[in-house]
């Protein structure tokens, strides 16, 4: 502790007290500065002679600087460090109470994790939200920051992924507003029109060639996975996921578990589907088309490429999914088959994606429309004599 005692300098304002020196044997000096500033006097200790290297004129430089204002006071500088360290936590806490959009995606992956899609869209969100709209908040945007995006990704992108970038944007704001984590946007974000529905189909000709090779490949995995696409109408993942406790051969049914991320659905066990299953070869998998190690496929069998480029089809014939619209163009040109059951029978959650396939059913009522004329026309022909009949032209 220092003692009460002022020793003066050579220095005006400048004076030092005695006390034990920290670290070593002895004493050494506490530099004190007087000065009046703002019509008051104060007294500061601005260093001790060994700890701080302090001597009279340094401690006269530091008087003139405070007095000048050139200098804050230790005290001064002390409260500047407090001010600084609260407004930092200040920072960081209305940081961590901001959603950004990046935020947003986090807590939506982590409550999502199990979706099929997420994947593509954590891509999605990396590569085309990420950067531009990442660090902003929903109620921030402004219409133009969508503009801005939607024109950069025409550039490259298909109008499909586009649109699937934009709704991956307002799902995620949505389920922040859902979930009460932040305000949204003062405007609607509106999705792109995209005229890409592509209703694949065969000819009886082309579909015969097909037949004819898959009944030639050895794999027979591959070939009845293609039949059982057309025999069902089942997606592709719902194949991937088929397991032999879905097939209810007594009732008539598959099970289709998790369609398109939708409440699971059956489906009825017609006859053709019926014959395959049952001899389809068993292994200890649970599955019906087992994967590596007899757990969940996760790719198409390599073989159902090649049957496609053998049967000649198009190049751009998908041959799973064309083969669920060949199975759905059948069935809705065939005039028995109404609308609403073919969206059961496809598992579509919405009518309007059934709707692709109206124009044929309208194409079999003019059928039926037209043989009904013909019928007339052979009862006519039949018996001329038939009073107040005449030929339908």
């Amino acid at each position: 502790m220092a003692s009460k005692q002022r020793f003066k300098t050579t220095h005006p304002g400048v004076f030092y007290r005695e006390a034990r020196r920290i670290g070593g044997p002895g004493v050494e000096r506490i530099y004190y500065i007087v000065f009046k500033k703002n019509g008051k006097v104060l007294e500061e200790k601005v260093g001790r002679q060994y700890v701080d290297d302090m001597t009279p004129a340094r401690a006269n430089q530091i008087r003139n600087d405070r007095i000048e204002g050139r200098k804050p006071s230790k005290k001064e500088e002390r409260e500047k460090r407090e001010a600084e360290r609260q407004a930092q936590e200040a920072k960081l806490e209305a940081e961590r109470n901001r959603w950004t959009i990046a935020r947003l995606w986090e807590e939506y992956k982590t409550q999502n994790s199990h979706i099929k899609a997420i994947d593509r869209d954590e891509d999605r969100f990396n590569c085309y939200l990420k950067e531009k709209l990442g660090s902003r908040e929903p109620r921030d945007l402004v219409p133009l920051d969508l503009d801005r995006i939607r024109i950069k990704l025409q550039k490259t992108l298909k109008p499909a992924t586009v649109r699937n970038v934009l709704e991956l944007l307002r799902r995620l704001i949505n389920f922040g507003i859902k979930k009460q984590l932040c305000d949204g946007p003062s405007f609607k974000i509106e999705m792109p029109t995209v005229h890409n529905i592509k209703t694949e189909d065969l000819t009886p000709e082309q579909l015969a060639r097909l037949l004819e090779e898959i009944d030639k490949e050895p794999d027979i995995q591959a070939a009845n996975f293609m039949r059982l696409v057309l025999f069902t109408g089942m997606r592709r993942g719902e194949v991937f996921k088929l397991q032999w406790s879905h097939v209810d051969f007594a009732r008539g049914f598959i099970n289709i578990v998790d369609p398109k991320g939708g409440p699971s659905q059956k489906i009825p066990l017609n006859a053709s589907a019926r014959d395959l299953l049952e001899s389809h070869p068993r292994s200890d998998s649970e599955y019906v088309f087992p994967g590596r190690g007899g757990g969940q496929r996760v790719d198409t069998p390599q073989p159902i490429e090649n049957i496609k480029k053998a049967a000649g089809l198009p190049k751009d014939f998908r041959p799973l999914h064309g083969l669920r619209h060949v199975y759905a163009s059948m069935l809705a040109s065939s005039g028995e088959v109404d609308m609403y059951t073919l969206q059961k029978l496809l598992t579509h959650k919405s009518p309007m994606m059934t709707q692709r396939y109206a124009h044929l059913r309208d194409e079999a009522l003019k059928r039926a429309s037209d043989l009904a004329r013909d019928l007339i026309n052979q009862a006519v022909s039949a018996n001329n004599q038939a009073p107040g009949l005449s030929l339908v032209r």
